[in-house]
């Protein structure tokens, strides 16, 4: 049966070779992106740039910014944790509500 199998299928092998080495490639460029190593590397290489100045501190803290969202799973628009009523109130233009302050009510 196996034999039979193999026989009827041999036209897709090319399609499952290429699916195989595609889920390897999507595998290691996966582990490369959250490797440690390259993340340092990434901010290391941001942090010289401003030393250089070749770029601004802004656009060093925006690229910290998208190596740690990247590292925690934030990216794609997504606000971080934490961050979404102030991202919320940020965007219809008002300042996020102070907290915490003595005596007095944020809203």
């Amino acid at each position: 049966m196996d034999i039979l199998w193999a026989l009827l299928t041999l036209p897709y092998a090319p399609v499952r070779g290429l699916t195989a080495v595609v889920k390897v490639i999507a595998r290691e460029a996966e582990s490369q992106q959250y490797s440690p190593t390259s993340i340092r590397r990434e901010l290391e290489e941001l942090d010289a740039a401003a030393a250089a100045g070749d770029i601004t501190p802004e656009e060093r803290d925006r690229g910290q910014q998208q190596v740690l969202d990247r590292l925690t799973g934030t990216a794609g628009g997504r606000p971080a944790p934490g961050r979404e009523a102030d991202t919320r109130s940020a965007a219809r233009g008002r300042p996020a509500a102070r907290r915490g302050a003595a005596g007095e009510d944020p809203g």
